[in-house]
């Protein structure tokens, strides 16, 4: 495959720059970026132009996201506020008025009130007509045991229906495990299209970087690169922390972290003595078994859990009670334990502290990811981050329309470029992008099929090209 004549780009010599003669000019220097930088500009510009979409409707939901925790304090208002009384009512006495009202389904969890003027959430599971991911949360008054209403909650972080719906479309665009592609493949492409722009747009001159005094495509340039060099960083970490959770890169981070010991401990719910895996859930055990609630509270503050708190009844009759701590905003409190319903003994204590090293970054990605770890002001980064990244993609494609869209569109660096980059480079280069790629597969599997396509286009333009002359020479 052969390689086009070089375009013109905006690093061309300034019009009525003084001439050197031939004789007093420098011999040129061959610097490791130079053939680099054709071919991150070309994959720049393509990777822009391709996985936008996808990016631009991330932004979009995880906007609407951001602003979701807001908006569902005003709309569940009335379930989750309650006039401040004298004195709460016992957990056994607020969850028996729920169930009076909701006998369906088995109790999951209680929440008790964590705020004076806040309401108990009683989350019941397998209730007819409530997706089986999701609970049943009944909203309690803790000093009058009214219920003041139930919704349907998804999630540890307590999301109602408003913030369920926005965050599953978020996710998955309500598309199911088949919908998590497109948040995998925007999160897999984010950290490169940034990551190729910032290169770029630091090794521009920097007269050339400036906005003011500049017009037409030069300045929505100005305005691309200059907003993208002040968002990189969030990209980058947005990036980072959605993979981790992805269904495929987030399946090699998890046991990477397995295999290194900095798997999330989890609190031994065995009331024999053997520790197993507590889920959450109460299939067969009650809300009422053994010592009961209150007291299962009762030895949780005894061991420093403060509010909130969820309180997880035993799975089968031959498990432990669990309360856990459920604050994911900072500082962070994630301490859990297991209580005896024979005797009301705690059994297993697992602090955050002593969480290992990627388990407490991963739990603080995930909660500022998501706007809770550092609350509104976490909100309002993220309606930035998600601004910024829409702002970008328009600006993208202005500057896509704005260079031509007939025989320009596809030239913003001529075809080949990868073969000017010296052997001693590009093989590192390749290798790098190859494991990346396996770690990353929505990175790897796109770029693999770029690279063949652009290859192929090649190889027809060339040949067609050759045809072309051959008639002419004859």
């Amino acid at each position: 495959m052969t390689t086009a004549a070089s375009t013109e780009t905006d690093d061309s010599p300034e019009p009525g720059a003084p001439d050197t003669p031939e004789s007093d000019k420098p011999a040129p220097r061959r610097s490791v970026w130079a053939p680099l930088r054709p071919l991150v500009l070309r994959l720049h510009f393509y990777a822009g132009v391709l996985v936008a979409p996808f990016l631009l409707v991330a932004a979009t939901t995880g906007l609407l996201y951001a602003a979701s925790f807001q908006a569902e304090k005003i709309v569940y208002a009335h379930e989750m506020n309650v006039p401040v009384g004298e004195r709460k009512l016992p957990i056994s006495e607020q969850v028996a008025a729920a169930r009076e009202e909701h006998p369906q389904g088995t109790v999951a969890a209680v929440r008790p009130s964590p705020e004076a003027d806040a309401s108990t959430r009683v989350l019941l599971s397998g209730v007819p007509g409530v997706d089986a991911e999701h609970k049943l949360a009944v909203f309690v008054d803790p000093y009058t045991a009214e219920v003041r209403g139930a919704l349907e909650q998804y999630g540890s972080t307590g999301a109602l229906p408003l913030r369920t719906w926005i965050d599953e479309f978020h996710r998955d665009l309500h598309l199911g495990e088949t919908g998590r592609l497109y948040s995998e493949l925007a999160a897999s492409w984010l950290w490169v299209i940034a990551g190729g722009g910032l290169v770029l747009w630091f090794s521009r001159r920097r007269k050339q970087r400036k906005v003011r005094g500049t017009s037409g495509r030069r300045r929505t340039l100005g305005l691309h690169g200059t907003v993208g060099v002040w968002a990189a960083a969030g990209f980058f970490f947005l990036s980072a922390t959605g993979l981790t959770w992805s269904a495929y890169a987030g399946s090699h981070i998890d046991a990477l972290r397995t295999s290194l010991n900095q798997a999330t401990p989890t609190v031994s719910a065995a009331a024999g003595g053997e520790h197993a895996e507590h889920e959450s859930s109460s299939a067969e055990g009650g809300a009422d078994h053994g010592v009961g609630l209150d007291k299962v509270l009762a030895a949780g503050r005894a061991e420093g859990l403060g509010d909130p708190v969820e309180i997880v009844p035993p799975a089968d009759a031959s498990s432990a009670y669990v309360v856990q701590q459920v604050q994911r905003s900072w500082p962070t409190k994630q301490d859990a334990v297991a209580v005896n319903p024979a005797n009301g003994q705690v059994m297993d204590t697992v602090r955050f502290a002593d969480y290992p090293v990627l388990a407490k970054l991963s739990r603080w990605g995930i909660d500022a990811h998501t706007g809770v770890l550092f609350g509104i002001v976490n909100q309002i980064a993220l309606l930035a981050l998600a601004l910024s990244l829409i702002l970008l993609i328009l600006w993208g494609y202005r500057m896509w329309w704005q260079r031509g869209r007939t025989s320009a569109f596809g030239r913003p660096i001529p075809r080949g470029a990868w073969q000017q980059v010296p052997p001693h480079i590009l093989v590192p280069l390749m290798a790098t992008v190859a494991v990346v790629g396996y770690f990353v597969p929505l990175l790897g599997i796109p770029l693999a099929a770029f690279i063949a396509v652009d290859v192929v286009l090649g190889e027809i333009a060339y040949r067609r090209g050759k045809r072309t002359y051959e008639r002419v020479s004859r």
